[in-house]
């Protein structure tokens, strides 16, 4: 009997110094608590409850603390949902708007006609400048109809 308490001793020691190794060496504070022990983060004040089974020590968050982590699990899984109806709700939006903007095709064939004749108009009028005769001044002379 005298040999768990010992050993309970040791590997509490081993897990302070192997903790502080890996970190600060006073991150960490460990109590004796009933049939185990409490661990007490003092960078961030984390509350755990530890117990020993077999050779190791294991810790687990303390019940308020995993409360709260439930809860804010749960407000961000709300939050993603609302956020996902919303991207949803806008795709759908978008997709009807841009299909009600798209022209039919007999509109986009009168404008298309509309577009050539333009440019032929506009190639015609080039083409008469290439006509016209040149001045001294490399200005087109005066019509002479």
């Amino acid at each position: 009997m005298r040999l768990l308490p010992f050993m309970t001793a040791s590997l509490v020691a081993a897990t302070l110094s192997t903790g502080a190794l890996a970190q600060d060496d006073d991150r960490y504070v460990l109590e004796k608590s009933g049939d185990g022990f409490v661990r007490m983060d003092r960078r961030t004040g984390e509350m755990s409850t530890c117990t020993q089974e077999g050779a190791s020590l294991v810790c687990k968050l303390a019940a308020d603390e995993r409360t709260a982590y439930q809860d804010e699990i749960d407000r961000l899984q709300r939050d993603l949902k609302g956020i996902d109806e919303r991207v949803a709700k806008l795709e759908n939006s978008l997709t009807s708007k841009l299909e009600s903007t798209l022209p039919t095709e007999e509109e986009f064939q009168k404008g298309l006609g509309y577009m050539e004749r333009f440019l032929r108009s506009f190639r015609d009028t080039v083409q008469d400048f290439d006509k016209e005769p040149m001045n001294q001044g490399g200005s087109p002379g005066p019509d002479k109809t």
